[in-house]
């Protein structure tokens, strides 16, 4: 028993150890994991699947309909219907049409009182017209079914944005501390020379404490990153529905791939027409013209084909009755139509053109929403690839004079202040790139989201 206790403890040590290994993830396969494990995404795949219904649903007031009805009925207790007959009414009648009769008079029952009634009855109804009211019902719930599924596709291209997102905030912070953690050595490295040319007497005790701060203060600026860090990888975690303790290591880097984007004309065009929202609004329009057409529908007569089967104990069709049960079938063509309902007609009828205006001003609202979405995220782009190169030569640069300043300052050539400067300079330069860097690649997802990618 303490073998397989101890065999037991290891195993679950051993799922605990692995449970805590990094796991290693490219932006791809960040993007799968988080897309399966959206909560946002699944609540939204059941929005489709209710609109998918009720489509159905809508469909099928078209088709005919077989219901299935029993019942029992227990009656109070009445005389049964019956006439009498006197004794001797013929025998006055000459032969041949004399009759024996008995003496007495005699009771004929011709309804009997029957208190348990059953009734089993199946009825066959078709709609032959109905003023377009149902097939327009139908097209407004498939046309609202297909917005919910270009909705669908909105909110996966979010969902797809917010992990991209999230990564690249994560692999920001990972390279801000890298450079911070970086700049820490450097400027511990400049306080050990200046603690050696202090000694050799080539500087002051003032100039030996403005490193010391300057440690202090990087030192003050690693802890942030490293608190960064962290909070970035929890919502990193957060996003891909993952524990928010869990450690990953990002594998895919980034690389700028000069892509040319067509001219900001045709990327508003593609928008306009690839874009999931906008054609789930066009739908929507769609949607609420079939609605007001159904509304409409109420103005014209409904007519519908019923049929039906009874089966009755007792049957009254059948004379006389009798506590048995008797099959029977009817037919009927039916037509009703609204002579006055206080103008609930007309009142439907306004509230579906309504709706239909309220969609039309919605596409354009968001005509302009995503004319000025594109011209923001193409700016943006454009931008952010200016930035980085400018960033990368302003990280050669001050590379080079962090060489330089650090060459003179140990043969003491330059100030104490300058190499400070020179330190702070490059961090800041690293600093920008990444940035620039981060900046283009969400810059590009925004842009490829807003063209409808």
């Amino acid at each position: 028993m303490k073998k397989i206790a101890l065999f037991i403890v290891i195993g679950f040590l051993g799922i605990s150890a692995q449970a805590q290994q990094p796991l290693s993830l490219t932006i791809d396969q960040a993007v799968e994991i988080g897309l399966q494990n959206s909560k946002a995404l699944r609540s939204s795949q059941y929005k489709v699947i209710a609109a998918e219904a009720k489509s159905g649903e809508m469909n099928a007031l078209g088709l005919p309909s077989l219901k299935f009805q029993g019942a029992y009925a227990r009656l109070s207790d009445v005389p049964p219907g019956a006439f009498q007959i006197p004794a001797g009414i013929f025998g006055t009648l000459p032969p041949p049409f004399s009759v024996s009769l008995p003496p007495a008079d005699v009771n004929s029952v011709i309804s009997p009182s029957i208190s348990n009634n059953y009734t089993l009855k199946a009825t066959v109804q078709q709609p032959l017209f109905t003023g377009w009211k149902i097939s327009g019902a139908q097209d407004a719930a498939e046309y609202s079914a297909e917005a919910v599924k270009l909705d669908f596709q909105k909110d996966r291209a979010d969902v797809i944005y917010n992990i991209k997102a999230a990564y690249w905030n994560v692999y920001r912070a990972l390279e801000f501390k890298k450079f911070v953690d970086e700049n820490v050595e450097q400027i511990r490295a400049h306080a050990t020379d200046a603690e050696n040319l202090l000694k050799q007497g080539m500087i002051t005790t003032n100039d030996l404490l403005k490193v010391q701060v300057q440690l202090s203060d990087a030192q003050v600026r690693q802890i942030d990153a490293k608190n960064n860090v962290r909070l970035a990888m929890y919502a990193l975690n957060n996003t891909l529905g993952l524990p928010l303790t869990n450690e990953i290591t990002l594998t895919s880097t980034i690389n700028i791939n000069e892509r040319n984007w067509t001219s900001l004309d045709s990327l508003v065009t593609k928008a306009m027409n690839d874009r999931p929202d906008m054609l789930a609004m066009n739908s929507r329009i769609r949607a609420g013209e079939s609605g007001l057409t159904s509304a409409r529908g109420s103005w014209w007569p409904q007519i519908y084909f019923i049929g039906n089967y009874n089966y009755l104990r007792p049957n009254q069709r059948y004379f006389p009755m009798k506590d048995e049960f008797k099959g029977t079938w009817d037919v009927a063509v039916s037509v009703s139509f609204d002579i006055w309902n206080w103008n609930q007609t007309g009142n439907q009828t306004t509230q579906a053109q309504a709706q239909l205006s309220q969609a039309e001003e919605g596409l354009s609202m968001l005509k302009d929403g995503v004319m000025l979405d594109v011209t923001q995220n193409y700016l943006a782009v454009n931008q952010s690839k200016e930035r980085k190169a400018v960033a990368e030569q302003g990280v050669a640069q001050a590379e080079e004079n962090y060489r330089v300043m650090h060459e003179k300052y140990k043969k003491g050539l330059t100030p104490n202040s300058e190499l400070l400067d020179a330190e702070v300079a490059l961090l800041q330069a690293k600093l920008n790139l990444t940035q620039s860097l981060v900046d283009y690649e969400l810059s590009v997802a925004r842009l490829a989201r807003a063209i409808g990618e």
